[in-house]
C-alpha cells in the first residue's frame, strides 16, 4: 500500500483526504515512479468540485493530479526508461500519490529540479502547443491574453525567444515581472484591446487566449481573423470561428516536454513556482488555487 490524496464526492478542498491505495503495477511500455513531486492544476479543482461533471467522467473515489517527476523504480515491458531512471510527464495512474504509472515518461535532465520538472507538464506544452498551431514566425507580433499566468508565463518566454515581437495583457502587479521576460506588457481590463493597439500600432498577426475572460470577439477584430486566434481557455471558441485547444489529447505537442526541460535546465526558460506543500497539504493547495492566492505554480512534495 501507498499514501496518496483521495475523493470519494464532489466538494470544497475539504473533500480531499490522505488514503492508502494499493501500489499500481505498470504494463507492457509503462512505468511506475516514486513520485518526488506533482503539479496541482485548475483541471484539478475544476473536477473535485464537480465542475467537469458529465465533460470529464470520473469513477469515485478519484485519484487526482497528472504532471509528476519522479524516480523509476519498476518498468513493464518494452518501457523507454529503466530502473534508477529520473523522468517527468502525465501520470496514467497516480498523481497525487507515493506511486504513479507513466505511459510515456520523458528523462528529466540532472540540472531540472524536481519542483520545475513537475511544474513544466501540462502549462509547458500548452504554451508550446498553441505557438506551434499558430505558426507564429521571427518578426511578426503576438499577442498573449493572461500572460501573468503559468500558460502566459511560459508562452512570452517561447515567443521572445524566437525573435516574436510579444504584446501581453497582465494584471497591474504582473507587468514589470512580464515585461521583465521580454514582452510589452498592458494592463487588463476595461479598455484593453484600446492599450494594445497603442502598444502596437501596426497591429497583430496572433493572439493567444489564455485567459478565458470573453475577450475573442475583440480578439478576432485585432487579428483581423479568426483562424489567426487559438484559445485554451473560453469554451465559447467555436461562436467566434476560433480555434479551441486542448480537449482532444490526440491535439498535444508530444516534442514540447524534451525541448522545455531542456531550455529550463539551461536556464533559458523560467517556471514560476509559488509554494510548496507537503502531499498531506493537498486540501490547502486547492484552497490557495481556487482563491487565486498563488502566483506560480503549487507542488506537492510526497
Amino acid at each position: 500500500m501507498s499514501t496518496a490524496i483521495t475523493f470519494s464526492r464532489y466538494g470544497q478542498p475539504d473533500v480531499l483526504s490522505v488514503s492508502q491505495v494499493d501500489v499500481p503495477r505498470p504494463g507492457p511500455g509503462q512505468v511506475r515512479i516514486r513520485v518526488r513531486a506533482v503539479s496541482v492544476n485548475l483541471i484539478d479543482v475544476k473536477i473535485r468540485s464537480g465542475r467537469m461533471d458529465g465533460i470529464f467522467p470520473v469513477h469515485f473515489p478519484v485519484l487526482p493530479g497528472w504532471d509528476v517527476a519522479g524516480v523509476v523504480d519498476a518498468a513493464g515491458q518494452g518501457a523507454v526508461a529503466a530502473v534508477g531512471d529520473e523522468v517527468l510527464g502525465v501520470a496514467a495512474v497516480g498523481g497525487y500519490s507515493e506511486y504513479a504509472l507513466l505511459d510515456r515518461p520523458v528523462a528529466k535532465p540532472g540540472k531540472l529540479s524536481w519542483e520545475a520538472a513537475a511544474a513544466m507538464v501540462t502549462v509547458g506544452e500548452a504554451a508550446f502547443r498553441a505557438l506551434k498551431h499558430l505558426g507564429v514566425r521571427a518578426g511578426q507580433t503576438l499577442l498573449i491574453l493572461g500572460a501573468g499566468g503559468s500558460v502566459g508565463t511560459i508562452a512570452v518566454q517561447l515567443a521572445a525567444a524566437r525573435g516574436i515581437t510579444v504584446i501581453a495583457t497582465a494584471a497591474e502587479q504582473d507587468i514589470e515581472r512580464i515585461t521583465a521576460l521580454g514582452a510589452t506588457a498592458v494592463r487588463y481590463g476595461d479598455g484593453w484591446a484600446g492599450r494594445v493597439r497603442a502598444a502596437a500600432p501596426d497591429g497583430v498577426d496572433a493572439v493567444f487566449d489564455t485567459s478565458g475572460a470573453g475577450l475573442l470577439a475583440e480578439s478576432v477584430a485585432l487579428a483581423g481573423d479568426a483562424a489567426r486566434v487559438i484559445t485554451i481557455a473560453d469554451h465559447a471558441a467555436a461562436e467566434h470561428g476560433v480555434r479551441f485547444t486542448g480537449a482532444d489529447p490526440a491535439d498535444r505537442a508530444a516534442e514540447a516536454l524534451p525541448e522545455l526541460a531542456s531550455m529550463i535546465a539551461a536556464g533559458k526558460l523560467t517556471i514560476p513556482i509559488w509554494r510548496t506543500y507537503p502531499l498531506a497539504q493537498a486540501a490547502r493547495a486547492h484552497a490557495d488555487l481556487e482563491a487565486r492566492r498563488n502566483h506560480g505554480k503549487i507542488i506537492l512534495l510526497p
